[in-house]
């Protein structure tokens, strides 16, 4: 299943980070399942400020934080069976690409998450960790040999480009000893006018100078090379020699290209970048000698301090999953997703103003609601935003149960939710999942698709629409020996949900009023003792319907009792959303909330349930 921008602009960490420390419930980070706990750490590490001291002393002290990612290729397929490891902590991404890691052991201020699988150069993410699950995009690169070259033999490998590594011919291999034979060559150039660079580039852009002091970074490219012998063993250069390597600026970046830039590489131990060496402009060139492999970087540093914002409206209230950009003189846009507490944080240039905006999905125009000028900030800083109400925008919350095929709460597990062009995907815990997000009118419906992450069970994708503010899902279960099921819940009784024994069959002694086509699809289950359940329904139509009364158009009845009196018995007040009727052979997407039992509300039970059923009529 390929995600959409949006899961990825969860990972979007600005150039230097920003953290999304998204929640259990729903686009709140929902699949926190959750509740992320709005209060302040009541024992914070203090943040020491990054400038004059050891990188370390940055990090803090262990802590235990809970992590939701997506691991891709370089076309936002999902990439599975891909090896995570967070400290200690380890985990396989399911077929989806996605991989769960509760309570992994980090750094306060500095988690690192590694990803490697067979064919694919490692990747990596760093991120400074909140509370709540943090979500993470890594774009793996495939390890694709660009040139061959063999011991002893000056060769230069150029990509399209001009991004190239020129090598000497000596070679050694990880024990050491030296290496004579064929060299294959893989070779991948980042460009920071790339919108993916941020994902596919290894930890953050956050750093350790010559004198081991903490420093943001400001990249004009990076490039990656791998040695493989001829039996695929891992090579480097030989111990007192150098290759060459070039990286071609983007033409935006050039009026911003200083003569001389350090040169940085990553540490794939520790998880962040090393000043080793400069770099001298030549043309639209950087060309510098390095004395080993990995990810090189050719950047800027800063004097960084950590900002975290929290973005609330008029009332308050949190507001989870915005789109956040950022814009500073020194490391221009950056993007970033709040999470559930309306919080997202990162490094930024000490004394510089950042200009924030609040903006709206693309469904919605990627609209700006809200610019905001902050800072200059001399030292680490929370904030908080308000963002004016604006009329255009709805908020939702999307909720739900989520069970097995035996009925038991889903306890590792998550949901991911499609709206438009976006894809919200959180994590579920102890059954349960809250999404909350902003909608614009002109869309009204949404998918959702929950994952039994041990099982590897699915729902399939299931359709709904809006019950504004709050849109109650009932219990959704995945079992896969199903395709179809009716679940439902009356009153504070558990939700149930049925796979088998449900059916849909058709009368034909209604008049055919312009609403529906003059007979009636009707859905039966096993009730909650030892009747059975029947939904009526005249629509035919994709649309929203309030039903009141007695009227015939949504009845459930007892079929042990006579149908006459029970229409009389069973007032309701219901909402019936058809969000879905396929043809033949293809899905029908019911979703109803509402009461019965009289006609005054308030004595009403009440009831919700979802039906989604292959249309065999």
């Amino acid at each position: 299943m390929k995600f959409s921008r949006l899961f990825l602009l969860f990972m979007m960490v600005f150039a230097i980070t920003i953290s999304c420390d998204d929640e259990p419930l729903g686009p709140t980070r929902d699949v926190e399942e959750e509740v992320v706990d709005p209060t302040p750490d009541p024992d914070p590490d203090p943040i020491p400020e990054p400038s004059g001291i050891d990188i370390s002393e940055t990090f803090g002290n262990d802590t235990q934080r809970s992590f939701l990612g997506h691991v891709v290729d370089v076309n936002e397929n999902p990439i599975s069976n891909v090896d995570i490891r967070i400290g200690n902590s380890t985990a396989l991404t399911d077929n989806n690409g996605i991989f769960i890691i509760d309570n992994a052991t980090v750094k306060k201020n500095f988690g690192y998450i590694t990803a490697s699988k067979a064919g694919y150069v490692e990747g990596s993410r760093t991120v400074v960790p909140t509370t709540g699950t943090n979500k993470v995009t890594i774009m793996l690169l495939e390890e694709n040999i660009i040139g061959t070259t063999s011991s002893g033999a000056q060769t230069t490998i150029n990509l399209p480009n001009g991004a190239s590594v020129s090598l000497n011919g000596d070679y050694i291999k990880e024990d050491g000893s030296t290496y004579q034979g064929n060299v294959d060559v893989i070779l991948h150039h980042l460009n920071p006018s790339d919108p993916n660079m941020e994902v596919q580039m290894p930890g953050m852009l956050f750093a350790a100078n010559t004198d081991n002091e903490a420093r943001a970074l400001r990249t004009f490219g990076m490039l990656k090379v791998e040695l493989r012998g001829s039996s695929g063993e891992k090579l480097n250069l030989a111990q007192n020699t150098t290759a060459q390597i070039e990286v071609p600026i983007p033409a935006e970046l050039m009026a911003d290209a200083p003569s001389t830039i350090p040169l940085w590489y990553f540490d794939e131990e520790a998880g962040y970048w090393i000043e080793d060496g400069e770099a001298q402009l030549s043309g639209n060139k950087y060309i510098g000698n390095v004395s080993h492999f990995t990810f090189w970087n050719y950047d800027i540093d800063i004097t960084p301090i950590r900002l975290c914002i929290t973005a609330v409206d008029e009332n308050n209230n949190f507001l989870a999953n915005h789109i956040i950009r950022f814009t500073s003189p020194s490391l221009g846009i950056r993007t970033g997703i709040t999470n559930t507490s309306g919080q997202v944080c990162g490094y930024f240039p000490i004394g510089e103003t950042i200009q924030i905006e609040v903006l709206n999905y693309a469904i919605c125009g990627n609209e700006v609601i809200h610019t905001e000028t902050v800072g200059p900030f001399t030292s680490s800083t929370d904030i908080t935003v308000i963002v004016p109400n604006n009329p255009s925008l709805i908020a939702e919350t999307v909720t739900g149960r989520f069970n097995d095929c035996d009925g038991n709460p889903v306890s590792d597990g998550y949901v991911i939710l499609s709206y438009g062009q976006e894809q919200f995907v959180d994590e579920v815990s102890n059954g349960t999942f809250e999404i909350n997000f902003f909608r614009c009118e002109a869309e009204t419906t949404f998918t959702i698709e929950a994952y039994d992450y041990n099982s590897q069970q699915t729902t399939g994708l299931i359709n709904y629409s809006f019950t504004t503010p709050t849109t109650n899902l009932g219990t959704i279960a995945a079992c896969d020996a199903f395709t179809e099921f009716i679940t439902y819940q009356l009153g504070d009784n558990p939700p149930v949900t049925y796979y088998e024994n449900v059916g849909r069959t058709v009368y034909s002694d209604f008049p055919d009023y312009s609403h529906y086509r003059g007979y009636s699809n009707t859905f039966t289950f096993p009730g909650p003792t030892d009747t059975t359940f029947e939904l009526y329904s005249e629509f035919y139509e994709v649309g929203s319907y309030n039903v009141n009364g007695i009227d015939i158009a949504f009845k459930i009845r007892d079929e042990s009792t006579n149908y006459e009196e029970l229409s009389i018995e069973l007032d309701y007040t219901i909402r019936f959303n058809i969000v879905q009727f396929g043809e033949v052979g293809e899905y029908i997407d019911i979703n109803f909330s509402g009461g019965y039992g009289g006609l005054n509300p308030v004595f009403q039970t009440p009831i919700s349930g979802t039906i989604h059923i292959i249309r065999d009529y």
